[in-house]
């Protein structure tokens, strides 16, 4: 009967020491991760590029920053924001605020990992006061008064940010197509920009083929102060 008893025993205790080990294992992992282990430099932000992603994630930095410094800042807007790949994602945000009836601007950065659900605030600090003039101005854009209409400017199409516009049209047309074959920008025949306060609209007209075929869109895209585009309209243009 001993021997039972003691394989019994051996069995039992080899047991305890493997769950010991794997529950010790797997927490040793947890608490080891490192906050915020650079696996890629930072690139602007994928806004996502999700406008609405960004201001929620700066709305979540001065919430957070209030309640850790019983402060009374108030959020206005995302001025400029990147991101680092880490272990999930690092955003650095420039962030416009109100402090004591002054505007002023915040660098934050905020570390996500979704699949976790876990946001955390890992830094926030006064940058400096806000500039209360314009994002954008026509010198920003290389832009010439265009006698065509009030608000709008002529803008060369060999101009980055005209290109940049371009070529998310071209992307965003391609997404809402779910056409196989993809499109190809050939041409920015000309382009226009309406500066506005916080952001610039561009009028495009764009050469684009898909395949053998070559088409003809109007597009107006949006231009955001903190650097993204939005695809705001688009048409097919039959001249």
């Amino acid at each position: 009967m001993r021997k039972p008893n003691f394989l019994l025993f051996s069995f039992f205790s080899v047991a305890i020491q493997f769950l010991f080990f794997d529950k010790f294992s797997a927490e040793s992992i947890l608490c080891s991760e490192p906050m915020a282990t650079t696996l890629g430099g930072v690139h602007p932000s994928r806004g996502s590029q999700n406008s609405a992603e960004l201001e929620s994630l700066a709305r979540f930095a001065v919430d957070e920053h209030n309640k850790k410094e019983n402060a009374m800042v108030e959020f206005v807007r995302v001025v400029k924001a990147t991101e680092q790949v880490v272990s999930g994602t690092l955003h650095h945000l420039t962030v416009e605020a109100i402090d004591a009836g002054k505007k002023k601007l915040y660098e934050a950065k905020v570390w996500v990992k979704p699949w976790m659900n876990f946001k955390e605030l890992q830094e926030f600090k006064h940058a400096g006061d806000a500039d209360v003039s314009p994002s954008f101005t026509a010198s920003d854009l290389g832009v010439k008064k265009d006698v065509k209409g009030p608000g709008l400017q002529a803008l060369p199409t060999h101009d980055p940010v005209v290109q940049d516009a371009a070529n998310h049209a071209v992307k965003t047309i391609q997404q809402r197509s779910n056409s196989l074959v993809p499109y190809e920008l050939k041409e920015i025949v000309h382009a226009k920009a309406e500066v506005l306060e916080d952001f610039a609209k561009l009028y495009m007209l764009l050469k684009v083929k898909r395949g053998d075929k070559e088409e003809k869109f109007k597009v107006e895209v949006h231009h955001k102060s903190e650097g993204t585009f939005h695809l705001n309209h688009m048409e097919p243009d039959h001249s």
